[in-house]
């Protein structure tokens, strides 16, 4: 007999050899219907797997993300046995399962597959799963898997299975498909009952330039065909709401190919919600203790050797810019952090000083491929809301929760209120991603879990997900359509004072090293506002967006009317603009509308003997004839419940 504990802390006796289906089994008949997919000890297996040791089982279902992986990668198998029915000789690679669906890597060789190929595509692979085809793990040895991909001349799987060690290597079989597989799959095939092909793109082999370009084929699965009709509204949805669409009509940001992929290049709209949402900010740092510095976007190389991100990611930034001096290089900043720990080296610091923090709208450059560049979420050159704060042990818990009500205001002004906290720590099996000691890393982690009690934060442990200098906690943002993002972060680091030797004198009059707190409550502006833009669907907080109300007159001998109304509202502090074009004013109020500017103002001779203003809201309220005073009041009140002061 063996003992399997379970996630509540149930402990069930079973034979050796029972399987995580039987246990569902043991528990509820409901479950065991449900359960597609299981961990045990940390290894993901099958719901087929003898379990053969003590040890911790988790079971999964559809609802779990976990399920959803094994559900999604299992498909990824059944879509490339389709295609290699319908494409003969083609050369399969890897299919692993993505945030949303799966994707497959292809050498199509001579033969091309566009989206009109997907309706067949799909067909082929419904048909597949509809046979009910078990999913059997098997054991190979390293010669006959070699030898099995070798007379398929499949380069890609050979120089997988030659990465891998003999005993480690198992097959995936199901109908008369097998494929390279380390497990996680779903019973059988038939689980499936609707996919969906979403796009082709081009992919190079392990992600390197070099090597050949594949096809990439993306795809989404669901166990019911209901779930996918309303997955693929959400995507729709979805396509109004890219940033990248909403970003040209709104005018707020564009690229030039001349000035380079990934940099973007904010437009007079873009450039005033940048600077509102910096000021929002710089507004509410001052508050809390802040000082504002400014460092060069370039540094030496040794400052970055020094900090530790050269080793980390030398290969993957812009190369080193070399002077007329010999052995001279510069870097473009790929980090803040460096240079801010140069500043507080600018000065003796005693305890009596501390905390002191540091912030900047500090921009960096990474060299991103082209391939992983996506609009304003993936650049090359970005601007982060940096800030740094150094400051005793014993400050460390009050400050670190300071930055955690910072960051929550910020989130909160911006309608970003559904969110988990997730503390990310260190990936305990892979020390080397990691630099420092040991006790650094546990007083660091266990300081952001207090502060995170205390503030009451709903948050989950992410094992892996810490930076290589410290832990942090991240706060996972859910959108307007149920998407998950990664927004503002906060880290704790006792690694980079001890590479900068930063100090500071005690009141036992000995020379001390301070703690240093990370933080960036946007990430960075350009990431900040693609999501606020697909969150919002364009549609910005009033406080924020750049044009508040247009002015509309009627007719050419209106227009005085209309620029002492636009006076009027500029006085009363209310940002807006005047469309006096020989245009009716149906076609102006419709371009109002797709540029998102919430009210649009229409005064024409009745609004001008009454000395008001005829008013309309976005998407078409009529709120009637107001006074100017009246709107403003109307305007303040609305801004006044979603910004408060911090």
């Amino acid at each position: 007999m063996i003992k399997i504990t379970l996630p509540d802390g149930a402990v069930k006796e079973v034979e050796k050899g029972t399987t995580p289906f039987s246990v569902a089994q043991s528990i509820s008949e409901g479950l065991a219907r449900n359960v597609i997919s299981a961990k045990f000890n940390d290894t993901t297996v099958e719901t087929t797997t003898p379990l053969t040791t003590d040890g911790t089982l988790t079971l999964y279902t559809w609802n779990d993300d976990e399920g959803k992986k094994a559900f999604w990668h299992s498909t990824s198998h059944v879509v490339a046995q389709a295609l290699e029915e319908l494409y003969p000789g083609i050369k399969l690679t890897i299919g692993p399962a993505i945030e949303n669906g799966f994707y497959y890597d292809v050498d199509f060789g001579e033969q091309n597959i566009s989206e009109k190929d997907f309706p067949a595509i799909e067909k082929k692979a419904l048909e597949i799963a509809r046979g009910k085809h078990d999913y059997q793990m098997r054991s190979v040895s390293k010669q006959e898997a070699l030898s099995y991909y070798k007379e398929q001349g499949n380069e890609y799987k050979v120089e997988l299975i030659e990465n891998l060690e003999d005993g480690t290597i198992t097959f995936c079989d199901h109908s008369t498909f097998t494929d390279l597989c380390r497990g996680g799959h779903i019973p059988n095939t038939g689980i499936i009952k609707a996919i969906k092909l979403l796009s082709v793109a081009g992919a190079y082999w392990r992600g390197d330039e070099k090597n050949t370009q594949l096809t990439r084929v993306y795809g989404i699965s669901f166990p019911k065909q209901k779930e996918l009709t309303e997955y693929l509204h959400l995507l729709e949805e979805a396509k109004k709401r890219d940033h990248r669409k909403l970003g040209k009509e709104l005018e707020l940001f564009t690229f030039s190919q001349k000035v380079g992929q990934g940099l973007p290049l904010w437009l007079p709209n873009g450039a005033a919600l940048r600077e509102r949402l910096e000021q929002f900010l710089k507004k509410a740092q001052k508050k809390a203790g802040y000082e504002m510095v400014v460092t060069p976007h370039i540094g030496q190389k040794e400052l970055y050797v020094t900090s530790g991100h050269y080793a980390k990611y030398g290969e993957d930034s812009f190369q080193p810019i070399r002077t007329p001096k010999e052995d001279e290089e510069f870097l473009l900043k790929p980090m803040n952090c460096p240079h801010h720990c140069e500043i507080y080296n600018s000065h003796p610091f005693s305890y009596k000083d501390l905390p002191k923090r540091y912030a900047e709208f500090g921009t960096v450059y990474r060299y991103e491929q082209s391939g992983e560049l996506h609009g304003l979420t993936r650049v090359r050159g970005f601007t982060q809301d940096d800030a740094h704060i150094f400051c005793t042990t014993e400050q460390l818990n009050d400050e670190f929760k300071n930055v955690i009500d910072l960051t929550l205001y910020v989130l909160n002004s911006l309608g970003f209120d559904n969110f988990t906290a997730q503390v990310s720590v260190r990936d305990l099996e892979n020390p080397d991603k990691y630099i420092g000691n040991t006790d650094d890393w546990e007083k660091a982690e266990q300081a952001i879990i207090n502060a995170a009690e205390e503030k009451g934060l709903n948050y989950v442990i992410e094992s892996g997900e810490a930076a290589f200098y410290g832990p942090k906690l991240d706060f996972m943002i859910k959108d307007a359509l149920g998407r998950n993002w990664q927004l503002g972060t906060i880290q704790v680091d006792y690694n980079l004072p001890k590479r900068f030797d930063l100090t500071y004198k005690g009141s036992d009059n000995e020379m001390h090293r301070p703690v240093m707190i990370h933080r960036a409550p946007f990430g960075s502006m350009e990431r900040f506002v693609a999501l606020l833009l697909e969150h919002t669907g364009g549609n910005f907080p009033l406080w924020l967006i750049p044009t508040q109300a247009i002015v509309l007159p009627v007719s050419e001998k209106h227009e005085k009317y209309a620029e002492k109304v636009l006076n009027s509202l500029e006085n009363h502090e209310i940002r807006a603009l005047i469309d006096n074009r020989n245009e009716t004013v149906g076609k102006k109020i419709r371009e109002a509308e797709i540029k998102k500017i919430p009210f649009m103002i229409i005064v024409g001779e009745q609004e001008e003997e009454s000395a008001t203003i005829s008013v309309r809201r976005h998407g078409g309220e009529d709120l009637g004839g107001l006074s100017v005073d009246a709107f403003s009041d109307l305007v303040t009140t609305e801004i006044n419940s979603t910004l408060k002061s911090f």
